[in-house]
């Protein structure tokens, strides 16, 4: 095995960004995006060696490109809507469907009017729609066609221009929103060609011939790194499983993207890539380089970044409602009589109920909608690598090792007591680590 390849602290910030968004730019960036066309080579081969992703210089479009595929695609991520200022939902497929279908009609023409966008896609949809190759894409209402059908029709497309704006592939003269409510609004898009190159990082669809695949192929087809490798024969499981480089590659790109990693899952038959010596050395190394910090359990590995630069999770910084609910319950896990037992929708909200009744003002916007801040809460927990959503069951959940690594305590603030018989004391010291429940 190749010793581990180090990484030049000054390009450990570069590094971080470009692997929570996988692209930098001049204009949003400029300080990180120097960096990295600076030190290109190093973190190209940094990036090759320990976790076989591709980086791209592209300096026209005024872009670094890092190309991630994995086959294990984490389920729960992807693209994040923004609505009022900050990512909320993640986008649905219809949403994803637009963003391609967008990305073909600007690669023809860089520079059209959204009433001609409009028109062109649903064009597209309206030929593949009866084949179900593609989703029906009305924007007028007709005999079959409501007017609300056709509003969300032109809203999943204004969010495929939000999304796409926001990585910096497109750029629009006018407010997304207002096309949504006014039809006849109009703007212009233009889009940058060299970026629209460098945005999908897997090869062409139509050579790796996907359409001869079954569903559960194609994230193994579109990680493949050559077209040797699209066969649905190649794509199948080798009789011995498979090598060590494959599981280091699994291993290691699952720290550096996920939260939180079970070493326990390794196809091989063998003791666990992580849990050997050599393994558990490089995969140290790698993080390190990078300037992440690891909590190493013998059954489970958090990873964070201290500086947030490198993630999108901010858990548990904030004072929101949902988040203080979610620390609120990470305190309980660990007490439940078995910690790491399913945990179903009725006992979160018994659990709130019961701060509630403590804190009658507390998270009093949802009052009689505690399930909907159960849900809330259990995301938070589930973005943080500490629940996993039960596939089977909706609305239960299953608390991971990471509950362990976690102190959590409740203050609730002191109830008043009358002037008269209230002690002289010297003011109340704030903690840190620990999360009030606040009205």
């Amino acid at each position: 095995m190749t010793p581990p390849h180090l990484l030049d602290p000054d390009l450990r910030e570069a590094a971080r960004r470009l692997i929570a968004t996988g692209r930098l730019r001049a204009e949003s960036d400029p300080e990180l995006y120097r960096t990295a066309v600076k030190g290109a080579t190093a973190l190209a081969q940094f990036f090759r060696a320990e976790l076989g992703w591709r980086l791209e210089v592209h300096e026209v479009a005024e872009l670094v490109r890092l190309h991630k595929r994995r086959a294990d695609v984490p389920d729960d991520r992807g693209p994040h809507l923004p609505r009022d200022g900050r990512a909320t939902q993640t986008a649905p497929t219809e949403v994803l469907v637009l963003v391609c279908l967008v990305c073909e009609q600007l690669w023809r023409r860089p520079r059209v009017t959204l009433r001609e966008l409009l028109q062109a896609v649903a064009q597209v949809c309206a030929a593949e729609a009866p084949t179900g190759r593609l989703p029906q894409f009305r924007i007028v209402a007709s005999d079959g066609t409501g007017k609300k059908e056709a509003r969300e029709s032109r809203r999943h497309l204004v969010d495929a221009l939000k999304l796409l704006v926001a990585e910096g592939s497109l750029t629009v003269d006018a407010d997304l929103d207002r096309a949504v409510t006014d039809e006849d609004s109009d703007l212009v898009v233009t889009a940058s060609r060299d970026r629209l190159a460098a945005k999908f990082s897997s090869l062409s669809p139509t050579l790796l011939g996907l359409d001869d695949l079954s569903p559960q192929a194609h994230a193994a087809a579109l990680s493949a790194e050559s077209l040797l490798d699209h066969t649905a024969a190649a794509l199948d499981e080798p009789a011995g499983g498979p090598t060590r480089d494959e599981r280091r590659l699994k291993a290691l790109r699952r720290l550096v993207d996920d939260p939180a990693t079970d070493p326990h899952d390794d196809a091989a038959q063998t003791t666990a890539y992580l849990h050997t010596l050599t393994g558990r050395e490089r995969a140290l190394s790698v993080v390190s380089c990078l300037g992440l910090a690891a909590t190493v359990r013998r059954d489970w590995w958090q990873i964070t970044d201290p500086t947030g630069l490198g993630s999108g999770i901010d858990f548990p910084q904030g004072r929101r409602t949902e988040r203080q609910a979610a620390l609120a319950l990470l305190a309980e896990l660990p007490r439940r009589a078995d910690p790491t037992g399913p945990l179903p929708l009725t006992e979160v909200t018994a659990l709130f109920q019961r701060h509630r009744d403590d804190l009658p003002r507390w998270a009093a916007a949802y009052d009689r909608r505690l399930p909907a801040l159960a849900r809330a809460a259990t995301a938070e927990l589930v973005q943080a690598g500490l629940l996993t959503a039960d596939p089977d069951i909706p609305d239960h959940w299953h608390p991971t090792p990471g509950i362990y690594l976690w102190r959590t305590h409740l203050r609730h603030p002191p109830s008043p007591v009358p002037a008269e018989h209230a002690p002289s004391a010297t003011p109340p010291r704030h903690t840190p680590g620990r999360q009030e429940l606040n009205p």
